[in-house]
């Protein structure tokens, strides 16, 4: 029930921020792609500050294979030291 009141509270403050823009809701389709493809990005900020007060680098092959994905919805390609551990899994 929780994630319902956050979503509906968030909803709400888009809404808000629409209305302050003066941008039509619905929007036209390219402006809510855009809002969209901000919304993803903007989830990924937070694993990677996460990553950076822990002391971990926040490599271009760590945004590769943890944010892309969840960005583009396209699967990572496996690494070869994660296909190998796959296979050693699969294996046992």
């Amino acid at each position: 029930m929780k994630l319902y009141v956050i979503s509906l509270a968030v909803g709400l403050l888009v809404g808000i921020i629409y209305a302050v823009l003066q941008v039509r809701s619905p929007a036209p389709p390219a402006i809510a792609l855009i809002g969209l493809l901000g919304m993803l990005i903007g989830e990924q900020i937070v694993p990677s500050v996460k990553r950076l007060m822990a002391g971990e680098p926040v490599t271009v092959s760590w945004l590769r294979s943890e944010c892309a994905p969840k960005i583009s919805g396209v699967e990572a390609k496996p690494t070869l030291a994660k296909a190998a551990a796959k296979l050693d899994d699969d294996a046992a």
